[in-house]
């Protein structure tokens, strides 16, 4: 976890925070990159929250590379997702509302590797057959129109 969130979190505890939070769909042929996620092993996107100074894109630059090992060639803007469907409570009660800037990405250099502290296994989906055991609430509304945007 961030200082930031951590020093924040000293004064308000569990209560619900508003965090900014950038990620990526990596595509190819109608299939999509999900990573397994250590934490709570479901399917999700690659991505993360901003760092204080960070810009959106140098945030899922930097996330793609720590969690897959991959530096995007080209960032497209997608959508960005926020309210009811990006709030999240976590096991130990804290509670966020993201606000999740995403972008599609079907260009970029590197080897894929997973990062077993965040990351613990990477899978290539079809859009019409996406996993049932996706993170929810957030991932799951991310995806769930992406086979139209990708068709």
């Amino acid at each position: 976890m961030d200082e930031y969130i951590k020093r924040l979190r000293k004064h308000i505890g569990n209560s619900p925070l508003l965090l900014v939070a950038a990620g990526a769909i990596i595509y190819k042929n109608r299939k999509i990159l999900l990573q397994r996620r250590a934490d709570s092993g479901k399917w999700a996107i690659h991505g993360g929250v901003l760092e204080l100074g960070e810009t959106v894109e140098e945030t899922v630059k930097r996330e793609l590379n720590e969690e897959i090992g991959i530096n995007p060639i080209e960032l497209k803007f997608y959508k960005v997702f926020s309210g009811e469907d990006m709030h999240t409570v976590y096991p130990n009660g804290d509670e966020v509302y993201y606000i999740n800037v995403i972008f599609l990405c079907d260009k970029y250099e590197g080897e894929l590797k997973e990062d077993n502290n965040e990351v613990t296994e990477l899978k290539w989906f079809d859009v019409d057959n996406l996993p049932v055991d996706i993170n929810a609430p957030v991932d799951k509304a991310i995806l769930s129109d992406i086979e139209k945007v990708l068709s």
